[in-house]
């Protein structure tokens, strides 16, 4: 028997991985997690946290590495929690998703399907187009970066792989006239201090926009960080100030004010062109994004005639690529901004059969039940929970012929589908896509089909 506690040191073959990227072991039947290994490796293994059925541990000697394995090439790898994979080739992490989807489905949503490789990226890196970045003083001076894991200890960070490198001026930039004008950050123990965030959003088309949320109306020396970030940024197209005086971990506050150029970007995707504000929901990798709708709605297997019904449609984005192939679209969200935006979208582009509701999606759908409305599809894309339990049951006594579920988490989705297929909704095939590269999350798409249809 092995001795299995605190500090004890064994050795450990690693045969998988967990929803957030860590390797699997086993030792004696228990499970043991270790992050930074890789499927196939063995290492000598450091417990650092037993409980009754699971440890964690932390690989201390690397015995047998995998063909898989890479130098990571960032040095806050590790240290920042942004990233979960960048220790291995690209093609081992698409497998690595590849299986926890069909794994997910297999166990809890209880279907086998054959699944076709991960979407990968063409660019795995630089394609955040959106950063937040928190602002603190710590120990080793100004640090404006991100938190370490599981902790609002900020770590400072000059520069991020997955952020475009026009964001990486931007931030270095913003410090700068931060330290030359001693602009104090916010403090979360004391509620003084002025900067709480700089967030930046970058379009493909070579634009930057910048907000700063700060605990006040106002900035010193103003016009001095505009002239800055200018510089820094040929591409720039505007400045906001942001206030935030509440004590909360929530980023905005309510009011904006344009401290130099416009407050809003435009983004072009699936041949539509949306205008984003600072507040504005977009998916944060856009190239992936398209692939991912493209799926969508390529499983939608619209002729032009359909109605469509898109729970939580945001801002439109797959509300109105649906629309340019379908009868008619209603999307449903809950949040009032985003069904104002979604409506704007739509006018811009010139689609006049998208139509926008207000509410939860259940509510939504139900009224719309009550109301005669039958559509042929229906297009899901919840949050990372998933659908409220009432939801599958209100949608399938629609009726509609198909169901195009996208999910941002396949334990969920996984779980969902189940409740589809009890519902007499059998899914037929599903999509990964990786809108997220070296991190754990993956996106997929999956078709169900009414059984009678």
């Amino acid at each position: 028997m092995a001795d299995i506690r605190k500090n004890t040191v064994h050795t450990l073959d690693i045969t998988g991985y967990t929803a957030e990227g860590m390797g699997v072991a086993r030792l004696e039947g228990q499970v043991v997690f270790v992050p930074y290994t890789i499927q196939g490796e063995r290492w000598r293994v450091r417990l650092e946290k037993v409980n009754k059925n699971v440890a964690w541990g932390r690989g201390v000697e690397l015995l047998l590495p995998s063909p898989m394995r890479l130098q990571p090439d960032c040095p806050l790898f590790g240290k920042c929690g942004g990233c979960q994979f960048r220790h291995m080739r690209y093609e081992e992490e698409l497998r690595a998703k590849g299986q926890r989807i069909a794994d997910a489905l297999e166990r809890v949503g209880h279907v086998k399907l054959d699944l076709p490789p991960v979407l990968g990226a063409e660019r795995p890196d630089r394609y955040r187009n959106k950063v937040q970045f928190p602002v603190s003083q710590g120990k080793q001076g100004l640090a404006v970066g991100y938190y370490r894991p599981r902790s609002h200890d900020v770590l400072d960070a000059p520069d991020c792989p997955l952020q475009p490198e026009a964001v990486t001026r931007l931030r270095a930039a913003f410090k700068g006239w931060m330290e030359a004008h001693r602009v104090p950050p916010y403090s979360e123990g004391t509620g003084r201090g002025l900067i709480r965030h700089l967030y930046v959003r970058a379009s493909s088309r070579g634009e930057s926009l910048v907000c700063v949320v700060a605990n006040g109306d106002s900035l010193p020396n103003g016009s001095a960080l505009t002239d800055a970030l200018r510089q820094a940024e040929p591409g720039l197209a505007g400045v906001v100030l942001n206030t935030n005086t509440r004590d909360t971990n929530v980023i905005l506050g309510d009011r904006y004010d344009t401290l130099w150029g416009r407050d809003w970007l435009e983004e072009d995707l699936c041949q539509l062109t949306f205008r984003l504000s600072v507040p504005s929901f977009f998916q944060i990798n856009r190239d992936q994004t398209e692939r991912l709708y493209r799926t969508a709605l390529d499983f939608a297997q619209l002729t032009g005639s359909e109605t469509v019904l898109d729970l939580y449609c945001g801002i439109g984005t797959i509300s109105l690529a649906l629309a340019k192939q379908a009868g008619r679209v209603i999307g449903a969200e809950l949040v009032p901004q985003a069904i104002e935006d979604a409506g704007e979208n739509a006018r811009r582009n010139g689609i006049t059969n998208a139509e926008f509701f207000c509410g939860d999606a259940g509510a939504v759908a139900r009224r719309l039940a009550e109301e005669g409305v039958r559509p042929q599809v229906v297009c899901v894309d919840p949050p990372r929970k998933g659908l409220a339990p009432e939801v599958p049951a209100i949608l399938a006594g629609m009726a509609p012929d198909r169901m195009v579920y996208v999910s941002c988490d396949p334990a969920t989705l996984a779980r969902d589908t189940d409740r589809f297929r009890a519902l007499g909704y059998r899914p037929v095939k599903a999509q990964g896509v990786d809108l997220f590269p070296r991190t754990a999350h993956v996106e997929t798409v999956v078709l169900l089909q009414r059984e009678n249809s």
